[in-house]
């Protein structure tokens, strides 16, 4: 992350599947939309209550861009780790016009209603013999422990 970027953490859901696109160069891109709703436990009905939903733009580039239209759907409930960009431009009648969105550096399934089943599944190589986090080899000898 650079200097003077704004970080953003969003717990949501996604309001439509989320779509793929290339641009002219190759560069993979994933859209998609994430509602987010506070909510609150109302004493005096006994009854959770929901606020407003904020809506938050995203976009996810490269390979994320293509592990997000794999593994993710309409209703997925997100946890999103990013940065608040805005974009601006003008309209074919020369009026300017910006918007926020969400450039999202990591982005994960939320365990906290539902399980999911990660099939592990590698896509950029075979893991590294020497990763703290390999554990092939016989898990009691020394050494074949994660460090935490």
């Amino acid at each position: 992350m650079s200097f003077g970027e704004t970080p953003i953490t969003i717990v949501g859901n996604l309001t439509a599947d989320p779509e793929l696109k290339f641009t002219d160069n190759g560069s993979a891109l994933a859209k998609f939309t994430v509602a987010s709703t506070p909510r609150t436990f109302d004493k005096d009905s006994g009854q959770w209550r929901d606020g407003t939903s904020t809506f938050f733009r995203c976009a996810a580039w490269r390979s994320l861009a293509e592990h997000v239209t794999e593994s993710l759907a309409k209703g997925s409930r997100v946890v999103i780790s990013g940065r608040i960009r805005q974009h601006n431009w003008q309209t074919p009648e020369g009026e300017n016009r910006s918007m926020l969105a969400v450039e999202v550096d990591d982005i994960g399934a939320s365990l906290r209603f539902t399980t999911v089943d990660i099939n592990g599944k590698r896509t950029n190589g075979p893991a590294r013999s020497d990763a703290p986090w390999n554990t092939a080899g016989n898990p009691a000898e020394p050494g074949n422990e994660p460090p935490f």
